[in-house]
């Protein structure tokens, strides 16, 4: 048995399983994310790369300058504009999937907040999460944080993640 977590874009051209558990959430505060999101901050959630599978449709790609300088690959349906996933030019092994864009979201609790100085003034920010003014040089406790907090969906008797059979 293996988990599956269906997602996909607002119009629903572009269909998408995450294939694996996530490796961590966090909810980010850039200008970037708050743009993108129509909010006051954006949702990530990062998984291993070839985790992401594309069921339906074929998302448009494009590349930016993130705030901290790096370089980033946008993916995001070209009919409705939803973004769905970054990938980081700086690590091909992950994917930061926009949390949003899961069919199911119940389950998701970020363990962080990034780019803190860029929240919006009214937000409240839950100083027992990790926070980070902005981007973290390293990810290892928010990783920790994530695999602390969370059994996996499969095992996991509210069974929010859908379970497949081979065969």
């Amino acid at each position: 048995m293996s988990v599956s977590y269906p997602g996909g874009c607002q119009c629903g051209r572009i269909r998408y399983e995450l294939l694996a558990e996530p490796l961590t959430l966090y909810a980010c505060h850039c200008k970037e994310c708050q743009k993108q999101s129509s909010s006051a901050f954006g949702l990530s959630m990062t998984v291993p790369r070839e985790a992401v599978v594309i069921t339906q449709g074929q998302p448009k790609a494009w590349q930016r300058s993130s705030e901290s300088g790096r370089q980033v690959t946008c993916l995001f349906c070209g009919d409705c504009g939803t973004r769905l996933f970054h990938h980081p030019a700086r690590n091909l092994q992950i994917a930061n999937v926009k949390a949003g864009t899961l069919d199911d979201t119940r389950w998701l609790k970020p363990v962080a907040h990034l780019w803190t100085k860029s929240a919006q003034p009214w937000l409240t920010i839950n100083e027992q999460m990790l926070n980070y003014e902005g981007q973290p040089v390293d990810f290892s406790q928010l990783l920790e944080r994530w695999h602390l907090g969370n059994e996996p969906r499969e095992k996991s008797s509210e069974g929010h993640g859908s379970e497949t059979h081979s065969g």
